[in-house]
């Protein structure tokens, strides 16, 4: 049954949105209280592009957080266990943001501005909420709020071509996580090498929410030699590489070691840092579940699911498959399980889909290619 989502001003469209419509978006879905653009007709182009091309995704839905003031750095080492001593400016580092019982809230890009001005590059999650409570808690002279930034991606093997033809040589030598500010015929943008895939590339942070439309036509006029597209956050390409997506694959009891995010917690955090405490604990105790690969049996192409499969060993319930998808380069269906961690990689699975069907898998490390 067909069926429309009334338009409401609590889910904002990006400044990218006309956009995307004008170049075909069938599909969204709602992030951070935005539409995020999740399809443009053809799911095999979209991943070809990202996979052997280059490819454009709107992701303004990545909304930044700032933290400007005095006490700015003091409250972005505060919010995440991960030691920021030395971080440089115009760097950004994958963090984790846990709350009191050492539950990840969120696993956002903090990129380090300047001394005295922080974003936080979040998942969807109201970071800025947690944010204001943390710091006027604590005291902290420091300016928390959403800014005026609309991340644009740029992402696959000729990334560096489209951006290169757009920004010149300077612009390619930003490295991994490194950010810069720059313009593009007079439009505002910072400028890093990142996203939410393992193909590489860029994001543009738009700097100017009217500048949007501009910004997406210079971009695809530069990539039209390579063969540029739009897209999304690819969901096969994510999971063949073993991607953490808040929310989707963690629940409200997952903590980061849960799910491989082991290696950005210091344990010798300060100890004013929100759940460094409950963190010390539960690596102490041991975790009781892991993330892991699925590999399905089922051949015939199911799609995603929007609820989670149960997974079974010798008819226990060992967790669940929290996001499934197509993979065209393992010609399988896949998936990222958070499962008991009594059970590895190799061993054999029964999984119940959501729709009722049964089938069987193997379950496998990361990455899955």
């Amino acid at each position: 049954m067909a069926f429309t989502i009334s338009p409401s001003p609590r889910i904002r469209r990006s400044p990218f949105y006309d956009a995307t419509v004008k170049d075909g978006v069938v599909s969204f879905t709602a992030y951070n209280h935005m539409l995020m653009p999740t399809g443009y007709g053809d799911p095999e182009a979209e991943y070809d592009r990202l996979l052997n091309h280059v490819a454009m995704w709107d992701v303004s839905v990545e909304r930044q957080v700032e933290l400007v003031g005095p006490d700015a750095a003091k409250l972005a080492q505060i919010l995440t266990p991960r030691k920021l001593d030395n971080l440089p400016t115009g760097q950004g580092w994958y963090v984790a943001i846990c709350d009191h019982r050492g539950v990840i809230l969120n696993d956002p890009i903090l990129l380090k501005l300047a001394e005295d001005r922080f974003w936080l590059s979040i998942a969807d999650s109201d970071v800025l909420f947690w944010a204001r409570s943390i710091a006027g808690e604590r005291k902290l002279d420091v300016t928390i709020f959403e800014p005026d930034v609309s991340p644009l991606a740029i992402q696959g093997p000729r990334a560096d071509d489209v951006v290169g033809a757009l920004l010149g040589d300077e612009a390619l030598k930003i490295r991994h996580f490194q950010v810069r500010e720059m313009t593009l015929q007079g439009i505002p943008l910072m400028v890093a090498r990142s996203g939410w895939s393992l193909q590489g590339g860029f994001e543009f942070y738009l700097m100017d929410s009217s500048k949007g439309t501009e910004l997406w036509d210079l971009v695809k006029a530069a990539g039209q030699p390579f063969n540029i597209g739009p897209g999304n956050p690819n969901p096969s390409e994510r999971i063949e590489s073993g991607l953490l997506s808040w929310g989707g694959d963690t629940d409200d009891n997952t903590n980061p070691f849960e799910v491989r995010m082991g290696r950005y917690i210091d344990l010798d955090a300060p100890d004013d840092v929100v759940g460094i405490q409950a963190l010390r604990e539960l690596h102490a105790a041991g975790i009781k579940r892991h993330q892991l690969g699925v590999l399905f049996d089922y051949t015939d192409t199911f799609g995603a699911y929007d609820t989670s499969s149960d997974v079974f060993v010798e008819g226990k319930h060992c967790g669940v498959v929290t996001a499934h998808a197509w993979s065209p380069r393992l010609k399988k269906n896949i998936g990222i399980g958070l499962l008991d961690i009594s059970v590895n990689p190799g061993d054999k699975v029964s999984i119940t889909l959501p729709d009722g069907r049964q089938t069987s898998g193997e379950l496998s490390k990361f990455p899955l290619v």
